[in-house]
């Protein structure tokens, strides 16, 4: 249905988004948590910059990046890629717009685990790789989980950066919070209402769902 295809858009946006920022950002926040480096400082700034910028801010300057003829850009044109205003520039808003949210909720996580259990495992010739499995996430995994519904939740709801890199265009990258300004903007409050409630009732049931997992004891 037509009139759904925002809400699967948001969904699919948010989705791979969350994924992108797992994968990025978990390496991040235990680098972060547990090593020392010049410059740690200001990758900490950048982290978090993205929530304290204005959306518009910050899709204007990606935009710089991945249009036709910026750096990015170019070298995916090259490749035939093309990433402005399209659904793939959605996701990179999402991630860019969300990623501080699982860095530092992991972060914190991280260095919450006593060192000394894993100073113990490598004495008993345990990987760091190994021990990051065995013994950091899964004793950091309420952190880890509460960052990544965080993140997926501010994905799902990402207006101005995503509205600034891949544009509002019906049926190829407008997404849930895009199609909800439209309808406001055009008058048509009966769909605005039922998308928004949509929406809210979706983050509402994960976050109660986050608040219960909270509260599991293993």
């Amino acid at each position: 249905m037509p009139e759904l295809f925002p809400v699967w858009l948001s969904l699919r946006v948010a989705l791979l988004a969350t994924l992108l920022t797992l994968a990025g950002g978990l390496p991040l926040a235990w680098l972060l948590a547990r090593q020392r480096f010049p410059g740690r400082d200001l990758v900490e700034a950048a982290v978090v910059l993205p929530l304290v910028l204005p959306p518009t801010v910050l899709g204007y300057y990606l935009l710089l990046l991945i249009a036709s003829q910026g750096p990015v850009g170019r070298a995916l044109g090259a490749l035939g890629v093309e990433l402005a205003f399209t659904w793939r520039a959605a996701v990179l808003a999402a991630c860019v717009g969300s990623v501080a949210l699982l860095v530092k909720a992991a972060q914190a996580g991280f260095e919450s685990v006593d060192a000394r259990l894993e100073q113990a495992a490598r004495t008993l010739g345990r990987s760091e790789w190994g021990i990051f499995w065995s013994i950091t996430l899964p004793l950091a995994w309420r952190s880890v989980v509460a960052g990544t519904v965080l993140a997926f939740c501010r994905a799902l709801g990402d207006f101005g950066i995503t509205l600034m890199v891949a544009g509002n265009i019906p049926g190829l990258t407008q997404t849930l919070p895009l199609a909800i300004y439209d309808h406001v903007q055009s008058n048509r409050m009966a769909e605005a209402n039922a998308l928004a409630l949509l929406a809210v009732a979706g983050v509402t049931a994960l976050l109660m769902g986050l608040g219960r997992l909270a509260r599991l004891r293993f």
